[in-house]
């Protein structure tokens, strides 16, 4: 550094003078200050030696030409360099002489000194710039001395040393320079320190702040951004501390933790992983815990610590508790055999395995007569409390078979027995039970009635217990004295006729059986009523015609079994043996042929033949599901004697019915109660003789294939979808083989199951086919609903229905299993699908359907009836198809099928829509209008121009979906640019 010292008018050059070394200090960066006086000026700084307060040598510079007026003395540092410093710091150590210790001094003499500085941005100061003055010079203060020295100092050579710190800012240049001014003191300057402040690299809460240095102002507060140390975690974001302006941290705010396997040392700097045996399952202060008992873990680190072999942990058990084990078998079971009921208590076993919640399970098995082993006891068996879940170390059980070996085997388990590979620990006990009375009856039917008696059935009881010897029925008039008369009646079967009855009258009846045990229980009550004389007459004339007819029928049946039996002997001389065998084997091969029920003269009487009578008491309605056209459409649960209970379908006849309505309802039961095919629903039975009257049917988990299919768009491999097509046609060639037409084929009437297989439902408008044809039809009634989207046009024109219409129809269910159920023709009226099925329209390919699918509808969709395949053609196809794969992956691009002038209403013009909201309604997105809006596609040029990037960036995971709106935006940017070049 350089030093200028001038007078109030010029400068000189000054001569160079030691450097005066400092010291660096923790809290702040030191700089190295330089000194220079001038040597020709009349007012001169001068080096000389003195003595500091400790009497260490010191070299000063000094000033004091106080005899003299107007000093203006100046000297000058070197160029210092800001380093990035906002506001610096000035220490000065100096003596100044008392005024009143020099003799004669006269009163210009001073005790104070000026500091100044002065920024730039290059080392450019010479002998005449910066002036020397005020301006451009920057005072900093004007600085007076605390103590000062006298003559008697002096003379000891002893300097009174004073310390003063000053600091300025903000500074902005790269550096800057000092001055300082003495206008007529007599001082030393003795050391400059220049320095900085800042706040030192510090660990605090877990982070690193970095350096920081202090602000411009001593008030100012600089933040930091903290940096979690390694394996740390933020807990409190943003993590910073603040540097104020004397180079200290005030509180830091957020904080980190060790994250999950480390733990905290060496007070908090470091997060350090949990070592051997020892774990941490959370990020947290904690420390690292040693692994609970029957647990390892198999690094550093660890989280959590697994359990050895043969032990065991919940999802619920916390992480610290030890892993535990499969309770040993029951101790102590003792049995109580009381006929056939049992009473079982056992003790708790010897180890529960660590765990706390141990149930029991009882597992009961007949071991009857040693034939073939023990099997499963049946659900007739009752377990009280229950069978599986006991809390409580007994368990009574009724319902046993009389005279009958059972083994039970008494099952510990806890909340680990499912995760282990061996079957739970059990003790088990055999025992034989003792004759016991039968059951009581379930259940008893009318068979017939008359004014004075009343023929009764009954079902054998549930559990005879051994060989019934016979029934006592027991029954009284419903009369409302309370004196009752009760009659008796014994019968060898399961039927009686009870005699000398009154007419009209209502009747209790209750019935038991009797074994060598002795009678069991009454059944309930059933109410009977015998007929009045006015219904007696009324019956039998209504009757007489029929017998009449069937007397008549009976004799045409004779003579036409006569007068073919001549014929086929006439003809046989005249025809080839085979062709008479080959008609003969068509009327005697037994193939079941579709009855119509509506050709009965009592459609009850077909209800009857087709459909099983069920007893209300074994349906358990849960929970209403749908409604139907006659009523509700119940879950719940049927339980037939002897057999499981079974989840099923329940549509019940609403209240209030007419009889016409019974009809028609029965009538479906009655036809579905002649088909047993997996593809077709089955019927379970009916309930005709209480109320409510249902048609219970089994149980489709999925529901109808239409909405099953919306609910899953996208989401099934075309094999899957062909699959089920292949199930829709199988039952489809079913019904055809028996000459039954289903008239309204479509996705909402065929069911699904759990395992995705399909079943042809609802046949309300099914009807008989003619087999006098070679291509029998149904005339309906003129007026009669027909679903247009799904008819052919035939049977939209003259109401003809054949299989070949309901061939038609198929290829409607095609198109709406590979479109995920979607509308067929879309939001057309029926007249317009009406036109554009006369001017040859057909639906296009849904999106990604195979060109050998779609070509399979266009045969189905024939204008030819006779042209269309049959359904035993159909399976084959899809047969084929299914065995090669390979011809599935081809599909029909858009452009290639523009022979069908349907085929634009897949993908709807964007320009009908006003905005991006109603286009994606349109195409059933409408699911994705608030990704669309995130993401700033919102008008139909952005859109236009989407990839499948940018679908993938919206949120749109799903394949169907993805596929869907790329097509659908494909076809947007044509229609765009066909705009463009027609506007060209």
């Amino acid at each position: 550094m350089s030093a200028r010292c001038v007078g109030p008018e010029q400068g000189s050059p000054g001569r160079q003078l030691p450097v005066i070394k400092l010291k660096y200090v923790d809290f702040s960066l030191v700089m190295d200050v330089k000194l220079t006086s001038c040597s020709v000026c009349p007012w001169q700084w001068e080096e000389v030696s003195g003595y500091d307060e400790n009497m260490n040598t010191i070299r000063t510079y000094q000033v004091c030409n106080v005899f003299d007026n107007n000093q203006n003395n100046w000297v000058r540092t070197k160029y210092i360099r800001r380093h990035g410093a906002q506001r610096i710091h000035v220490e000065i150590k100096f003596s100044v002489r008392d005024c009143s210790s020099i003799p004669s001094v006269p009163g210009s003499c001073k005790e104070t000194f000026n500091l100044y500085y002065y920024e730039t941005d290059s080392d450019t100061a010479n002998k005449v710039s910066p002036a020397w003055m005020e301006n451009p010079w920057i005072k900093v203060d004007t600085i007076a001395a605390d103590e000062s020295f006298s003559q008697v100092d002096l003379g000891s050579r002893v300097m009174k040393i004073n310390r003063e710190v000053r600091s300025f800012g903000p500074v902005s240049r790269q550096g800057f320079y000092l001055a300082f001014q003495d206008y007529g003191s007599c001082m030393s300057l003795i050391a400059v320190r220049v320095f900085y402040r800042k706040c030192p690299r510090v660990v605090e809460n877990g982070a690193v702040f970095p350096e920081t240095l202090s602000g411009a102002e001593s008030t100012s507060l600089v933040v930091a951004r903290g940096v979690c140390v390694p394996n740390g975690e933020e807990v409190d974001v943003p993590i910073k501390l603040y540097c104020n302006g004397d180079g200290e941290w005030m509180v830091p705010i957020g904080r980190c933790m060790c994250k999950a396997g480390h733990e905290a040392v060496e007070n908090g700097t470091v997060c350090r992983a949990c070592g051997s045996g020892f774990f941490k399952p959370s990020q947290g202060d904690h420390q690292c815990l040693q692994c609970p008992i029957n647990s390892r873990i198999t690094n550093e680190g660890a989280t959590n610590c697994v359990c050895r072999n043969g032990y065991y942990r919940t999802d619920s058990d916390p992480p610290l508790m030890p892993c535990t084990t499969i309770p040993s078998a029951p101790q102590s079971v003792i049995s109580i055999v009381n006929e056939t009921a049992l009473r079982l208590e056992w003790s708790a076993p010897r180890d529960g395995g660590g765990r706390e919640d141990v149930v029991y399970n009882i597992i009961c098995k007949s071991c009857g007569g040693g034939r073939g082993g023990c099997t499963r006891c049946g659900d007739n068996v009752q377990f009280v409390p229950r069978q599986l879940g006991l809390t409580e170390t007994k368990v009574h059980i009724s319902d046993l078979l009389a005279h009958t070996q059972y083994t039970f085997e008494i099952q510990a388990v806890n909340g680990v027995s499912d995760q282990s590979p061996y079957s739970p620990q059990y003790s088990s006990v055999k025992i034989t039970t003792n004759q016991a009375a039968p059951s009581a009856v379930s259940i008893m039917h009318q068979v017939s009635r008359t004014p004075d008696s009343i023929t009764l059935s009954w079902s054998q009881p549930d559990q005879p217990n051994g060989l019934i010897l016979d029934y006592e029925l027991q029954y009284y008039e419903k009369v409302k004295s309370v004196d009752r008369c009760y009659c008796l009646v014994r019968s060898q079967t399961n039927t009686a006729v009870i005699r000398g009855l009154k007419p009209g009258a209502i009747y209790v009846f209750q019935v038991r059986a009797r074994t060598v045990a002795g009678f069991g229980r009454f059944s309930g009550k059933m109410f009977f009523q015998t007929m009045t004389e006015e219904e007696y007459k009324s019956s039998f004339q209504e009757k007489l015609p029929l017998i009449i007819g069937s007397a008549a029928a009976g004799m045409v049946f004779i003579i036409a079994v006569v007068v073919f039996v001549i014929v086929c002997n006439r003809r046989s001389s005249e025809r080839p043996e085979s062709e008479f065998t080959d008609k003969l084997q068509h009327y005697t091969s037994g193939m079941k042929i579709y009855i119509d029920p509506f050709t009965y003269e009592d459609p009850n009487e077909a209800v009857r033949e087709f459909a099983k009578e069920i007893d209300t008491s074994c349906v358990k309605i849960e929970q209403v599901i749908g409604a139907g056209e006659f009523g509700e459409v119940c879950s719940g649960n049927l339980r037939l004697p002897g057999k499981r209970e079974i989840l099923v379908a329940i549509k019940t006849l609403k209240v209030g019915y007419t009889e016409r309505q019974r009809r028609d309802f029965l009538s479906e039961a009655s036809i579905m109660g002649q088909f047993d095919h997996p593809n077709i629903i089955h019927l379970e039975g009916v309930v005709t003789k209480s109320a409510p009257v249902m048609i219970i049917t089994e149980f489709m988990e999925n529901g109808s294939l239409d909405s099953f299919l919306r609910q899953n768009d996208g989401q099934f491999t075309v094999i899957q979808l062909v699959g089920m097509l292949r199930g829709i046609a199988a039952g489809m060639k079913y019904l055809n083989d028996m000459n039954y037409v289903h008239r309204d084929l479509a996705a909402r009437n065929i069911l699904v199951n759990s395992n995705l297989v399909c079943k042809v439902s609802d046949f309300g408008l099914s009807r008989f086919l003619e087999d006098d044809t070679s291509d029998p039809t149904y005339t309906s009634a003129l007026g009669g609903k027909i679903p247009i989207r799904w008819t052919a046009p035939e049977a939209i024109q003259y109401r003809k229905f054949t299989s070949s219409s309901d061939g038609w129809s198929y290829g409607i269910v095609m198109w709406e299993v590979m479109s995920y159920g979607e509308r067929p023709y879309w939001d057309m009226s029926n007249q317009d699908v009406i036109n554009a099925i006369e001017q040859d329209y057909r639906l296009p390919p849904p999106m990604d359907c195979p060109s050998a699918l779609h070509q399979l509808m266009l045969d189905c969709w024939q204008k030819d009836r006779n042209n269309r395949p049959k359904f035993s053609q159909i399976v084959n196809n899809l047969d084929k198809m299914i065995r090669n794969p390979n011809s599935l992956k081809a599909t029909t691009p858009l452009s290639s099928s523009v022979h069908l002038p349907l085929l634009d209403r897949s993908t709807p013009d964007f320009s009908s829509f006003s905005t991006v909201d109603e286009w994606l309604d349109a195409i059933k997105m409408g699911q994705y209008k608030e990704n669309f809006a995130n993401e700033d596609f919102t008008s139909f040029d952005v859109v236009s121009q989407m990839t499948m990037e940018d679908i993938l960036r919206v949120g749109v995971t799903l394949v169907g979906h993805q596929k869907k709106i790329l097509n659908s935006v494909q076809s947007m940017r044509a229609q765009m640019n066909q705009i463009t070049s027609v506007e060209v």
